[in-house]
């Protein structure tokens, strides 16, 4: 099985891994049998690309290759850091898998989608933020694009009750 786990810094995206590792990945049906399958989780991690100028009320102003450079580095090092704690929690876990890591560029709900056609997984699993009705309108929902536009089964794990909700 090849399972495709969208994680950022979201304390939801982390729940939605542990929950695939715990719920999905730990059992493998291919291990009752004498051929033993073991399956695949691949960690994708995509961030918006730095914007080098923004406009104001007056002219537009851009920002010099040395800031360039230093966000790029910034960004990358944030999703190894992030990439690096999810593939600690599948390595800790003591079960049979292979883990795999990917950063991209992109739109979230893009690369998801366009990375999950390209590798041909079984299974794509998102962290829902639970979002309501009018945040979900303004900013959009990653998980509900992926869930529309995807050509794989999607699991969107929702977190876990918190009290006092």
């Amino acid at each position: 099985m090849k399972v495709l786990v969208a994680v950022d810094e979201s304390e939801e995206s982390f729940y939605a891994l542990q929950w695939a590792v715990d719920k999905i990945l730990s059992y493998s049906p291919a291990a009752e049998t004498e051929e033993v399958a073991i399956p695949t989780v691949t960690l994708l991690h995509a961030y918006l690309p730095f914007q080098p100028f923004y406009y104001s009320a007056g002219p537009v102003i851009y920002t010099t290759p040395d800031v360039i450079h230093s966000v790029n580095k910034a960004q990358m090092e944030h999703a190894a850091a992030i990439l690096s704690r999810a593939l600690a929690y599948t390595h800790l876990q003591g079960q049979k898998l292979t883990a795999e890591t990917v950063i991209l560029e992109g739109n979230a709900k893009h690369k998801i989608c366009e990375i999950a056609d390209e590798l041909k997984v079984d299974l794509v699993v998102l962290g829902s933020r639970g979002h309501g009705a009018i945040k979900r309108a303004l900013l959009g929902s990653v998980s509900s694009y992926c869930a529309h536009n995807l050509h794989c089964p999607v699991l969107i794990v929702k977190p876990p009750p918190t009290e006092g909700r």
